[in-house]
């Protein structure tokens, strides 16, 4: 779709408006939650986690694309968008837990995985933990292995003024970090993000969700290289040089510890090359989920 000056027009309904998709609630272990499915229901399943106080329409570009070959389903996680949002720090047992109930709800015994930072970290730690459940994963800003104060820092004051002044410019802001190319901060995403953290529990919500910023919390959360090791599973992970160091290094390091894993890099994108570069990563996505 071309917008008035000749360039490409994208919004998430320009993505998602010739694939036949579902969105509704489900309740998953006593958490109402929202999620998104298209594809035929007897593909093999392929699950989206967002990150930090994420949504579903983090994956619009890509839902169409894996729904052609895939059972997909994407959600917002505990806390985050629309789902429940119970008065508990979100440390990584309750994000993998809430994944565990959330397959247990919709009827899957086993998925294959898409985690964007915070949801790579839960794919890697629910690959060890339940090894029957994942099929293969793949992993963009990896995360769970450092603790990077200044990252940290970032990650608490963007989220935290955006949750207090849910401002446009302050919504914005946390793109900043996450999408390379300001001309791929649309206005959708940066919409779907305020109506989210303009919800009235959203500021006391916040408080849990950035518990894993916490520099006395993030630790216990942190997967050893040891157990990197363990995650048996077939593994993509995209690695981008632009994304914060911390990230890149993690990527690197947790490509070479994984006994099955193969790492790609991408320049000119940040956190979300998903999202950035649709074209490229659905195609190395597919590439690597169907097995070629």
């Amino acid at each position: 779709m071309i917008s008035q000056d000749g360039t490409a027009y994208r919004s998430v309904w320009t993505h998602m408006i010739s694939t036949p998709f579902r969105q509704n609630y489900i309740d998953a272990g006593g958490i109402r939650t929202r999620y998104v499915q298209a594809g035929r229901p007897d593909a093999p399943a392929l699950i989206m986690l967002h990150g930090t106080a994420g949504t579903w329409e983090g994956f619009c570009a890509n839902i169409p694309a894996h729904a052609e070959h895939f059972n997909c389903y994407a959600f917002d996680m505990v806390g985050s968008g629309f789902s429940g949002k119970p008065d508990v720090d979100y440390e990584i047992p309750v994000y993998v837990e809430h994944v565990c109930n959330f397959m247990k709800a919709v009827g899957l015994k086993k998925a294959s995985f898409i985690g964007v930072s915070l949801g790579a970290w839960v794919a890697s730690k629910l690959a060890i933990d339940h090894p029957e459940l994942a099929d293969k994963i793949v992993l963009l800003a990896a995360s769970g292995l450092l603790a990077n104060k200044g990252t940290m820092g970032d990650i608490r004051a963007r989220r935290g003024k955006a949750v207090d002044d849910p401002s446009w410019d302050n919504i914005k802001a946390i793109f900043t970090s996450l999408i390379h190319d300001e001309r791929n901060r649309i206005p959708d995403i940066i919409a779907v993000r305020q109506v989210t953290y303009r919800q009235p529990e959203m500021k006391r919500t916040m408080e849990h969700v950035l518990c894993l910023q916490n520099p006395d919390i993030r630790p216990r959360n942190l997967i050893p290289e040891d157990d990197w090791k363990k995650i048996t599973s077939p593994a993509l992970v995209i690695a981008a040089p632009d994304d914060k160091e911390d990230f890149y290094q993690t990527a690197l390091r947790v490509s070479k510890l994984m006994p099955n894993a193969r790492m790609i890099e991408k320049k000119g994108v940040a956190h979300w090359a998903h999202f950035e570069e649709p074209a490229f990563f659905n195609q190395v996505s597919l590439d690597f989920l169907r097995g070629a």
